[in-house]
């Protein structure tokens, strides 16, 4: 059969994380190619309480179709909480539950873009994201990030130089895949370049709650004066990846068109798992139980950040988060990317390569992502250490 696929999935190429999970089989794999939470912050007895419960006493609500802007509940206590963590507030936004944060970021630029609008994105970025954006015909201009967050004199010569960019998409927090922070400064001047220029930030922090050192940073849409920014959150970081509970925090008029686009897409995110992430804010605490979690990542973060200062050869460059479950690392321009994660792979170690995170399919990278969250405090040492050696050796 020819199957005739359209032009906009002809050229798409799988997610390189997914694709890598395939060949995780092997007895004895370390993996730091993983984006997933730890097993160990699912609170799932209290889960299993809940839904038993709900079953028991509230069955034809979990079970029937639901309103597209999600569960009346869960909306009120996220809106609740975004203004007492994040000073999110203005009475001009709506929140709508979504499936998954990244179902959020592409329903906007759904929402936004016509095919050939230019989304602008750090470089690297969150691959799921790109995926989304060249799925509906955007183009994307990557914009490299700094110690500050991303190079300011560069994004605005890519405003100027693309004067039909829509979208301005950004990480500010813990970013996937680097790991780091923008500073307040450089929030401030991004959101004034955005203004000056008339483009929307997609804000995504799935990970802000999960910060474990240093002081928090004010959000780009907590500094929002007109409905530029449109925040995307997910509880898959801190409750369960899983059941794919994201939302979205918008100025209304922006919100009721998303509302459509979702409609079209999926109808409503799983009631269900609404009113379970629902119970469980009300029920339990949320904040103690995301307080563990940031225990559990400063030890992970801080056993890897030991083995790579301990291990790897000075020429190698790594990232110190202060949240979130990735670090960044870049090798010298003597050795090729590609033979590198070849010999991890052949060692039984697998990360992911800094070519799924850049927006220009083409640019070259000499960079790595490591996971913390996932592997176990043995494995990190003997897999930092595996990946020093192979370096070492190649050098």
């Amino acid at each position: 059969m020819d199957y005739r696929i359209s032009d906009k999935f002809k050229t798409m190429k799988p997610s390189a994380i997914r694709e890598i999970f395939k060949s995780l089989g092997k007895p004895g794999a370390i993996s730091f190619a993983a984006g997933n939470p730890s097993p160990e912050s699912f609170p799932a007895e209290e889960m299993g309480k809940i839904a038993s419960d709900i079953f028991a006493n509230e069955p034809v609500t979990a079970l029937q179709y639901g309103i597209t802007e999600g569960y009346v509940p869960l909306r009120q206590l996220v809106t609740q909480r975004l203004a007492r963590v994040y000073n999110i507030n203005s009475p001009d936004d709506d929140t709508i539950i979504v499936t998954g944060g990244q179902q959020g970021i592409e329903l906007t630029c759904k929402v936004m873009c016509n095919e050939g609008d230019v989304v602008i994105c750090e470089s690297p970025s969150f691959i799921g994201a790109l995926n989304a954006f060249r799925s509906l015909g955007a183009k994307l201009k990557g914009v490299p990030l700094n110690e500050d967050g991303i190079d300011l004199a560069l994004l605005e010569k890519a405003l100027i130089e693309n004067p039909n960019a829509k979208l301005l998409y950004l990480i500010p927090t813990f970013q996937n895949p680097a790991g780091t922070t923008s500073t307040l400064e450089n929030r401030k001047a991004v959101y004034e370049l955005a203004r000056k220029y008339n483009v929307i930030i997609i804000e995504d922090n799935p990970y802000g709650d999960l910060r474990f050192s240093g002081e928090n940073v004010p959000t780009y849409k907590s500094m929002d004066v007109d409905g530029r920014v449109v925040y995307c959150g997910s509880f898959s970081k801190v409750l369960s990846a899983g059941m794919r509970i994201g939302f979205v925090r918008a100025n209304k008029e922006l919100i009721s068109k998303i509302v459509v686009a979702k409609q079209v897409e999926d109808v409503h995110t799983n009631v269900l798992f609404q009113m379970i992430c629902a119970r469980y804010i009300t029920e339990y605490d949320l904040d103690a139980h995301i307080e563990k979690i940031r225990k559990l990542y400063a030890h992970k973060a801080s056993l890897m950040i030991s083995a790579l200062e301990k291990y790897m050869p000075d020429c190698v460059k790594f990232t110190r988060p202060e949240g979130g479950i990735f670090l960044w690392c870049t090798l010298p321009e003597s050795i090729a990317l590609s033979d590198f994660v070849a010999k991890a792979v052949e060692s039984n170690v697998f990360v992911v390569p800094g070519t799924a995170f850049t927006p220009d399919e083409d640019e070259v990278t000499y960079s790595f992502r490591l996971n913390y969250s996932m592997p176990s405090d043995e494995d990190i040492d003997k897999g930092v250490k595996i990946l020093a050696d192979i370096i070492k050796e190649m050098m």
